[in-house]
Parts: C-alpha cells; structure tokens; sequence
C-alpha cells in the first residue's frame, strides 16, 4: 500500500481484515471521504500538534484508567487516538435494532429464570448452565423488581466480521463502563478538529448523561414520584472512579460509597450535612458480592448492611439488578440466539461469534486439538483477563490452559480467533490501521435507548487483538452519520 499513498499514509496496511477506511488500496469509502482528504492536507507537524492537544485535554481533565497488578504505578491517562471512526446512517439502523431487540429477549429471560423458569423446562436452555452459574443469585428467585428492569444500562461489545456486517461479541449487563470515555472522546474531538467536525453530519451524544437520568428515575418506587437517586462507587481506588464522578457530575446525583448510606426499616438513607435523606434509586458500579454484608460477602466493606432487605421490599431500586451477571456468562452467551428466538418468535438481528462450550466433550476435544488456533476465554473475567489467543500464545501458555480446562470445563469457552476490523490511528507521527471493536450502551426504562455511537476501542500495539485499556489499548470517537 505504501507505493500507492503518500505520507502520512506510507505505512498504512491492508490485510484480510476488514478495512473502515478503505475499500481497497488508496480507494477510501464514501464515509471516508472528507476525513482521507483531510488528512493528506496536513502537515506531520500539525497532526502531532493536534494529538499532543488531545493528551493535554485528557491529562488536564484527570481521564484515567487503573491496571490492576502493575508494578509501574496504576493510575494512567487514558490512551486516545486522534481519528474518528466514521459509521454509516444505514449501519446503525441495523446496530440499533438489534440491540433493542436483545436487551429486550435478555431481560425476559432473566425475569423466566428468577420466577416461572419456562425456559428451562422447555429445555431451550440447560438447568445445569444458569445453576452453575457464579453470578446467579438464587436470593432475586420470586423478587419482583421495578417494571421487570433487570438490566437497565449495558455495554455490548461488538466486531465486525469479514464482509463488513457487525456481530456481537460479548454482552456486559452487571457494571458496564467506559461510556465516560466515549463522551471525553466527543469533547477533545470538538476541540482537535473543529472544522472537520462540523463538515460531517455527525449525530450528538451528549444527551446521554440525561438520558441515564430519566432511565434511573423510571425504575424508582411508585409511590416516590420525585425520587432520590444516588451513584454508589467503591471507591477511588477503582479502576472506572473517574467514570463514577464524570456520571454523577453529569446527571447531578450524589456520588456516594456505602459508608454514607445506611438502611433502617427497611428504608435506605443517605447521611448529609442537613440530616438522613431517604434515597429511591442506587445507580451501582459495586459488583454484587459486595453490595450488602449480610446477605453476601460478610467481609464487605463496600457496600451497605440491611440494603437487599430494602430491595427485596420494594423500597429502593438497583440499576443494574442484582443477579444479572448471569445472562452475560460467556457460556450462556451461545444460547442467546435461542433466547431471541423463544421469547420474540424473531431470528435475530446480529448475529453471535461461533463459540464453543467446554462442558461438552466432543466440542472440548476440538478445542484442546486446537489451542494455537483459537481464543479461550474464562467466563466470568473481563479487561481482557483470563484470556487466551492462541495464535499469539506460547506452547506453555496453551499447557497452562490446557490444565485449566480439563480441571474445570465449565469456567471456559472457545471462540475463532477473528481478524477484528481495521482503522486508521495516528502513531508515531503516521497513520496505520490498528484492530478495533465497538461497545454501544443501551439504556432500558420506559424506553429503550441507545445514544448513536459508542466506545470504539482499539488494539494500539502493532498486530495486536486485544483492545482492553489494561493490556495495551486505546479508544477513538465513533462518529454515527445522520440519513
């Protein structure tokens, strides 16, 4: 490709992937268009100015992630790359209605399985599976909850796939985050490329904050009609703090760790300068372990003692609800297709990765024969932990997942090892193509609602398919396109 573009384009690579930008070598997409031109006019230097105004931006703003387990100190600006990523009216249509349509499948089955269980008396999804299940809480069985809302924001991790069509991979409904930083990326955007910006009819993103707000207040007590809503961290030491305070700041809600609430008769209350303040919906980012020391982990000092009592009677709302961690099991992930199809009688709109379940002999033997082809991933881990790529992977790292699988099929599942999609990112002073996904966030009140972008995240390390901030990458603007 080098010997058809120019600078700043030199080292920019085509491969079998998926190209955002090109249809072939040299030859842009419509979408394209404007953003490729753009780039040819300027200057090195001035794509350089504008990134280091972009760092600025973020480092003055405090955008930081934490790494877990790093010996090199934790707290770290959030890395950004300086070129959008452009998606079409059209192929957001089609994004959109398929993740209203599988929130909507999702949280059915999460309302069957803590009730009626039809689902798996039908057999459509094994008993087994949902009982085995770390995150199933048989606490939330018969507890009705606010609208039959279980999961009110989630964050679905999305590729595309080789011909271009967009496939889900991943569903995260317990604390979905990273939406700061698609709002951030908005912002500095504005400010790095003003002009550029405004050729583009680029739909806004801005009412997000808001709209979470009125998803928050739809789940609130019916007899609270101008409810108290709170946002309760674990703290500043947790890797999405940043996250917590931008929301809250956002919404206008109190931030709150649960030393400042308490429960009495069944009510929860908010310690303020003016006295307790009775509060009607906790917008948590605390997993649910720690939410209550009486009803979960007893050594939890997280959360608030005597909370899923309140819960359990009504009198405060969870968003997400607890027990949700279930449906965004990687395994149970397979069987969501069937879910689609048994609670809306819909084939579904966004099709999954092939995945295969490890419990289940004759798919484990093919996995285990293929390690260095495959990805394997644990469960209930996220950040891009517990993970294994095969192709990039050494024999001893496959050995040591060998082990982990034969000692405990169920903790995994195996997917094909996909060619992500590729698009332009500024690095080192030129543009190359660098693997990417997308999470759009999806709001459940008394609508669904699901701002036009995302958080396109990306694999900045040359080669590499792993896009979580806490093992080596990035994020951009993902700009929707207006009809």
């Amino acid at each position: 490709m080098s010997e058809v573009l120019r600078p700043p384009f030199a080292n920019y690579e085509l491969d079998t992937a998926y190209d955002e930008m090109f249809e072939v070598a040299g030859e842009p997409r419509p979408a394209y268009q404007p953003l490729f031109q753009r780039l040819l006019d300027l200057r090195p230097d001035e794509l350089r100015e504008r990134q280091q105004t972009a760092d600025i931006a973020f480092l003055n703003q405090g955008i930081t992630f934490t790494v877990y387990g790093s010996g090199e100190g934790t707290e770290r600006i959030f890395p950004y790359d300086l070129l959008p990523r452009v998606i079409t009216a059209d192929e957001w249509t089609t994004l959109e209605r398929g993740l209203k349509q599988r929130i909507t499948a999702l949280n059915l089955f999460l309302k069957d399985i803590y009730h009626d269980g039809k689902i798996l008396a039908d057999k459509v999804v094994p008993y087994d599976l949902v009982y085995s299940c770390r995150h199933y809480r048989r606490e939330m069985r018969g507890l009705k909850v606010r609208r039959d809302i279980y999961v009110s924001v989630v964050g679905t991790d999305m590729v595309r796939i080789n011909d271009g069509r967009f496939a889900v991979l991943e569903d995260n409904l317990r604390v979905p985050s990273g939406v700061s930083y698609m709002l951030a990326n908005r912002q500095v955007m504005k400010r790095v490329y003003p002009r550029l910006f405004g050729s583009y009819n680029v739909r806004p993103i801005d009412q997000y904050g808001q709209a979470l707000l009125a998803t928050l207040r739809a789940l609130a007590p019916t007899n609270r009609p101008d409810p108290t809503i709170v946002l309760l961290t674990p703290g500043v030491f947790n890797s999405a703090y940043y996250e917590h305070t931008f929301l809250a700041r956002q919404m206008g809600i109190e931030l709150v760790e649960g030393r400042d609430l308490l429960v009495h008769d069944n009510i929860v209350y908010m310690r303020t300068t003016a006295g307790l303040r009775r509060v009607d919906v906790i917008y948590r980012r605390v997993d649910d372990d720690f939410l209550d020391p009486l009803a979960f982990r007893p050594d939890s000092i997280l959360g608030v003692a005597g909370l899923f009592n309140a819960y359990r009677a009504g009198n405060v709302a969870l968003a997400n609800a607890i027990g949700t961690g279930i449906a965004d099991d990687k395994a149970l992930y397979a069987y969501v297709p069937k879910i689609i199809r048994y609670y809306l009688g819909e084939d579904p709109i966004l099709e999954n990765v092939e995945t295969y379940l490890l419990e289940n002999e004759s798919e484990r033997g093919y996995v285990l024969a293929n390690l260095d082809k495959l990805v394997v991933k644990a469960v209930g881990e996220s950040g891009g932990y517990g993970m294994l790529i095969g192709p990039h992977s050494s024999a001893a790292e496959r050995e040591e997942f060998r082990r982990r699988i034969l000692a405990d099929p169920r903790n995994y599942i195996a997917q094909p090892t996909l060619a992500l999609s590729r698009a332009p990112c500024f690095i080192d002073g030129q543009v190359e193509s660098r693997h990417v996904d997308l999470r759009p966030y999806i709001l459940y009140g008394e609508d669904i609602t699901i701002v036009p972008g995302g958080l396109t995240r990306v694999a900045l390390r040359r080669g590499s398919l792993v896009v979580n901030s806490s093992q080596g990458g990035g994020s951009k603007d993902t700009w929707v396109l207006g009809e």
